[in-house]
């Protein structure tokens, strides 16, 4: 697909440019010249034949072949091992076996890629691919691990091994990795001299011959010391090390001078020996001439005036040295000497010394007076304000000393004094500008007002732009400073003092809740205690660890609101235990200062109740908070790995809370918090393992199998507790989130943890002693065991060491059971058998009838209620099958030829008082038990209720989609029954347990109320108002976007509705209010004000030049309503197409109007001077491009053109050629513009 290039004058003498001299001339085409077209072969050069090409073309060859060719990083090399070095010679395995695992693990490494290949002589090939550096290490490790290796020592001076190594042993690893060998260099401490080289014996001839060399290059060089007098030194390097440069330069020595801070006298040369001779001649010249002419002076310089002498990395002293050739010696800083020595020849002495004062008196010393405080403000955020000076004079030092209240400037004195004046007017306005502040907050509370990762304090910080400096934990300060602006210091105050006063009415309270119950409140996914964290947002609620199996909940927040909160899960938890047990439970109101609760129900259900509430209320009294001081030191220790030895103690005393204070704190303070007797226990076990780690503590780890665990430990901790209690160390055993289950660790004294040892050896080793016994049990109690996929025998292995207990297959008649373990876990184990058949034994079973309509609701959710029944009382509860389509009692009896059928005869003589087999329950169990738990069973029978609710508030007790009632029925855990619409009843049925009944029951009727009042509150908001107004108004009481209208009704809480224009039959000029009959007065008179004000409106008709209204009205209307805005009128412009497009109208206020109007007609004769002046300019303005495009185009004309050939007349510049020619020329012109271009 060809394409077409348009060409203008400019792009193609642009194009013409590009062609070489020989090809083309070029003529610059002037104006003159336009009217003179150019030739055919000026416009076309012809192109270049193609010899002409082909030396063109040989050109830049040239200049290719100077480029150096880029190496490949990818190199190949091929190693040959002969057969008799081959360590792996097996024929059969090639390819295979050791030897292409090794293969495989140096392509691993090195990132080379290998091929293997066996040559006639049994020699082995390899080609390895890749990187230089990944080729040559695959080589060393080809030789190492595929080559049998040799040895070889090779002897040369100590001196020269440090050669052989190379810096940071470079040169070493670089001769391995050539060599592939193995070289082992002495140490420097070894006297031998021997150097042992590993590898194939091609590669140890190279690694010897590669050393030797080395060796030899290091005898050819000499290293010579010349003892010369440290004050000489300066003379010997000359200024600024040029003179000892120049001799090594000149002699290829290496002359190393000691600096001035190393008092050492000796200067060492190195090098070629003939070499570094004359190198010391002339050392030693320049020493022999300065000893002899040489003189010294001593002068006393303030020793603040040594620096500035000495100068910048001593550039000072070497300026004085080159400047005069005298050494300027000062005494070290640790001296308090001011004596300043000169050393050089006498005429240039006096020279020298004017050279010292100057540079003395160069520099001065000053200081400004600033609070500490403003330091950092006057050094600025990232020290910007300090860097303005410091730019201006960078010879200027800035010194802020902390805690002092000045600053001090040190450098050239003319330089200083600048400095100083302007750091002085930044005090002094920083002063005049900022404040600062300091209070008292009790140092406890400083971590809560910063906030989690500094969130609070960053955002007093930024409101306020000030300035807040808390002290560090480990000072234990109470003291916080505010800096900054007078007004932010005031208020960051005012706010940190609140935050600390709501920290201090802060408390923590703990509270007891059977762990049971923790889900329950919890709710799922967490709906429950959402709702009572909405509902105290204030206060901090936090349930203790599942695994921690402790029951107290701690509250932490404002003191009010963690007291309604206790009281709000007070009642929860009465809730709970009231629907366990069955009966009403009625707390005190919160107001009232009765402390008498009243459980209402079966007499045993409330003695249930009555126990489980005081033994609370014990729990609650006993909880008390101690507070032990152990060092600080030592808390590190004593939590253990992951918290392992605290975590300990907390749940062996009950799952107390042990609070250490934060790390770096510095407090020796920790606090135990619980019941008082877990506290104590707690606090004596601490005390005891900090004396053991203060004296001297001792651990032994044991290992065990994690199904032993449970058995060493014993039921309750008896077995555990003993070990104790005997030894008097510490067992702890790992925890379910450690990674290592088997390991035990012991802590006490070194006797009493190896006794502990001794003793929990032997038994496991016990328990390791595995025993096969076996023990009759009767079949019929075999399913007991077996049933739930054998959980009773998983139990019993889990408490008793692993034992495995085998029960003969169902459909056999054996009464043998075996048990395999450890012996004291069999005899346990045995003997926990025994106990359950004795339980087996003593069960009866017993029939409970509830009608199976009431059975789902006794199971509950997911069978909760019956599982909670089945712990409680040890029973097994069997509910029958359901009866899925129970036969109507009014249909008769079958009947066969006329006669009732067996079945119907059977039916008959069913007593209809007896159960239906659908509605037994069956519980299994010790008879007092199961009495229990029929009467637990009997007592979850819902019953129902009705409450009379007025039938027209029922959609709104239902709510949005049911969510009212679903609220209630979750709320109280009862159905409720609404009546059908169409029945217009109103009454409620409410289902339930009958604890529950009372109190959905008050909820539906406070539900009642509720809604009655708001009927009632609905009513009284209804109240209408009518208003009449003229309908020209209503704009401007709408106001724009209705804003004006919009206002009133949010001000009055009314709802106005202005008339339909649409609608003929309503009256235009009412105005309804809806709302409470004092809202809709004050609204009426609201907008009666307003058509007050309208009516003293007057409208007056301006003539403005149409041409000036767009300028009047602006971008988007911003300039009319500014100025509508300003002289509080309306302006209105005639719309397009009007009769009179000059009219414009202005309403408002009298005086008003007249003053919009003189303004208005100002800015007319303003813009309407513009207009004109713009007018009369397009006279004299060219045409635009549009216009120029109609007139007719000549094109692009040539002169001498090959299709003109056959013309012996020349055409006239000015003739139009025919529309063919002109087609003609524009295809030439394409054409010819390709070739050159390709």
């Amino acid at each position: 697909m060809s394409s077409v290039a348009v060409l203008t004058q400019e792009s193609f003498a642009e194009h013409r440019s590009g062609l070489t001299q020989q090809q083309v001339k070029v003529a610059a085409l002037n104006s003159e010249e336009e009217n003179d077209p150019p030739t055919y072969k000026d416009a076309f050069p012809p192109l270049p034949e193609k010899a002409a090409c082909l030396e063109t073309a040989q050109e830049p060859a040239g200049a290719w072949s100077k480029i150096r060719p880029i190496k490949a990083s990818i190199i190949t090399q091929v190693f040959h091992v002969p057969l008799e070095e081959r360590k792996y010679k097996d024929m059969n395995q090639f390819g295979e076996g050791e030897q292409a695992k090794i293969c495989l693990d140096i392509m691993q490494k090195t990132g080379a890629h290998l091929e293997l290949s066996l040559a006639k002589d049994q020699g082995l090939s390899i080609m390895v691919s890749g990187k230089l550096e990944a080729v040559m290490k695959a080589r060393k490790e080809i030789v190492a691990r595929l080559q049998t290796q040799a040895s070889a020592t090779v002897a040369i001076p100590k001196e020269h091994h440090r050669f052989v190594i190379g810096k940071n042993g470079e040169k070493l690893q670089d001769l391995e990795l050539k060599t592939a060998t193995k070289i082992q260099i002495p140490r420097p401490d070894d006297p031998s001299n021997q150097i042992k080289i590993t590898g194939t014996k091609e590669g140890i001839e190279k690694a010897r011959h590669e050393i030797l060399l080395i060796s030899a290059e290091q005898d050819k060089r000499a290293v010579e010391r010349l003892d010369v007098d440290k004050v000489y030194h300066p003379f010997i390097a000359g200024p600024f090390n040029k003179l000892v440069s120049e001799i090594m330069q000149e002699t290829g020595t290496r002359i190393n001078i000691p600096p001035p801070s190393v008092n050492k006298t000796e200067i060492v040369f190195t090098g070629e020996k003939e070499q570094l001779a004359q190198a010391v001649a002339r050392i030693k010249k320049i020493y022999e001439e300065k000893k002899k002419k040489t003189t010294t002076i001593a002068v006393e310089v303030k020793k603040s005036q040594h620096k500035y002498v000495i100068g910048p990395k001593g550039n000072s002293l070497q300026e004085i040295l080159e400047k005069t050739g005298v050494s300027v010696e000062i005494p070290p800083t640790d001296s308090s000497s001011e004596t300043v020595i000169l050393r050089g020849e006498p005429e240039k002495l006096g020279q020298a010394l004017t050279e010292v004062y100057a540079k003395a008196n160069s520099f001065t010393v000053s200081s400004v007076s600033a609070p500490s405080w403003l330091h950092r403000f006057i050094i600025g955020k990232k020290g910007q304000n300090l860097a303005k000076i410091t730019q201006q004079m960078p010879k200027v030092h800035i010194e802020f000393t902390e805690g002092e209240d000045k600053i001090t400037l040190e450098g050239p004195t003319e330089d200083v004094n600048v400095a100083q004046e302007q750091i002085e007017v930044m005090v002094k306005d920083l002063i005049i500008r900022m404040d600062y502040v300091e209070i008292n907050v009790d140092h406890k509370f400083h971590r809560h007002l910063i906030g989690k990762n500094g969130a609070n304090i960053n955002r007093i910080k930024d409101q306020y732009k000030v300035s807040v400096r808390i002290p560090p934990d480990n000072e234990k300060s109470n003291l916080i400073r505010i800096e900054g602006d007078p007004q932010g210091v005031h208020q960051a105050k005012k706010e940190l003092l609140e935050l600390a006063s709501r920290m201090e009415n802060e408390r923590t309270k703990d509270l007891i809740i059977e762990q049971r119950f923790h889900r329950t409140i919890i709710g799922q996914k967490g709906e429950r205690i959402r709702e009572i964290r909405d509902k105290f947002p204030e206060v901090i609620i936090n349930f203790p660890d599942p695994a921690h199996k402790s029951d107290i909940v701690q509250l932490r927040g404002p003191k009010n609101e963690v007291e309604k909160c206790t009281k709000y899960m007070q009642r929860m938890v009465a809730d709970l235990i009231r629907e366990e047990s069955n009966t009403k439970i009625d707390l005190p109101a919160e107001n009232s200062n009765s402390e008498t609760i009243i459980i209402t129900g079966k007499r045993a259900n409330c003695e249930a109740a009555r126990h489980r509430i005081l033994s609370i209320q014990k729990e609650l009294a006993d909880i008390t908070e101690v507070e032990v001081s152990i060092p600080s030191k030592l808390h590190n220790s004593l939590i253990g790995a992951k918290g392992r030895f605290i975590r300990s103690i907390m749940e062996e005393c009950g799952g107390v809370h042990i609070h250490f204070p934060t790390e770096g704190s510095g407090s020796d303070t920790v606090t135990i918090r619980g019941p008082a007797q877990d506290v104590e226990k707690a606090k004596k076990q601490l005390l005891h393992l900090a004396e053991e780690k203060q004296t001297k503590s001792y651990t032994v780890d044991l290992r065990a199998k994690p199904e032993y665990h449970k058995f060493l430990i014993g039921k309750g901790g008896g077995n555990i507790r003993k070990v104790r209690d005997n030894t008097g160390a510490r067992i702890i055993f790992p925890t379910s989130e450690d990674k290592d289950q088997e390991l035990i660790t012991i802590m006490g004294t070194e006797g009493a943890v190896k006794e502990a040892q001794k003793e929990l050896e032997a038994l496991i080793k016990n328990l390791d002693n595995v025993v096969e016994e076996s023990m009759l049990v009767d079949p019929k109690h075999h399913r007991h065991f077996v049933i739930r996929r054998g959980q009773v025998l998983r139990e019993i292995a889990d408490e008793y060491g692993g034992v495995m207990v085998s029960f003969p297959r169902s459909g056999t008649q054996s009464d043998k059971v075996t048990l395999k373990g450890a012996k004291d876990c069999v005899e346990a184990a045995k003997k926990r058998i025994l106990e359950i058949i004795e339980d087996l034994e003593a069960q009866v079973t017993i029939e409970c009838t509830i009608p199976q309509k009431f059975h789902r609701s006794i199971m509950g959710p997911k069978g909760s209620r019956i599982q909670q029944i089945t712990r409680d009382y040890g029973v097994q509860i069997k509910f029958p099958d359901r009866e899925e389509n129970p036969a109507p009692a009014t249909e008769p009896a079958m009947q066969e030829n006329g006669e009732e059928t067996g079945e119907g005869k059977e039916a008959k003589e069913t007593d209809p008082t007896s159960p239906k087999k659908c509605d037994i329950i069956i519980i299994s169990g010790r008879r007092e038990k199961c009495e229990a738990a029929k009467e637990a069973l009997q007592a979850l029978v819902p019953v129902t209720t009705e409450v009379e609710v007025p039938f027209d508030l029922h959609r709104y007790i239902i709510g949005q989609k049911g969510s009212g009632i679903r609220k209630m029925m979750d709320e109280f855990e009862v159905n409720i029954q609404v009546p059908a619409p169409e029945l217009r009843s109103d009454v409620i049925s409410i289902t339930g347990l009958t604890t529950n009944l009372d109190r959905a029951k008050a909820g539906l009727l406070e539900r009642v109320k509720e809604l009655q009042a708001e009927q009632e509150d609905r009513a009284l908001r209804s109240f209408k108002l009518t208003v009449t107004v003229d309908p020209k108004y209503h704009p401007k009481i709408i106001g724009r976007k209705g804003a004006v209208i919009t206002q009133i009704r949010t001000e009055h809480e009314v709802n106005i509705q202005f008339p339909d224009k649409d609608d003929e039959n309503q009256s235009q000029d009412q105005i309804t209010i809806t709302g409470y009959e004092k809202n809709t007065e004050a609204a009426r008179d609201a907008i009666m004000k307003i058509v007050g004000e309208l009516e003293q409106m007057v409208s007056e008709d301006v003539m403005l030049d149409h041409r000036v209204h767009a300028r009047i009205i602006g971008a988007r209307g911003k300039a009319i309503r500014k100025i509508m805005d300003e002289f509080k009128v309306d302006i209105r412009f005639p719309q397009s197409g009007a009769s009179d497009p000059n009219c414009v109208t202005v309403t408002g206020l009298p005086d008003n109007v007249e003053e919009a109007i003189d303004h208005i007609l100002n800015l007319e004769e303003e813009y309407l001077a513009d207009v004109v002046d713009n007018e009369a300019m397009q006279v004299y303005m060219k045409p635009s491009a549009h216009e120029e495009s109609k007139a007719p185009s000549k094109g692009f004309v040539v002169r001498d053109a090959p299709w003109a050939a056959g013309n012996n007349e020349k055409p006239s510049s000015e003739e139009d050629p025919s529309p063919e020619v002109r087609h003609q020329n524009v295809l030439m012109l394409t054409v010819k513009w390709r070739i050159a271009v390709n």
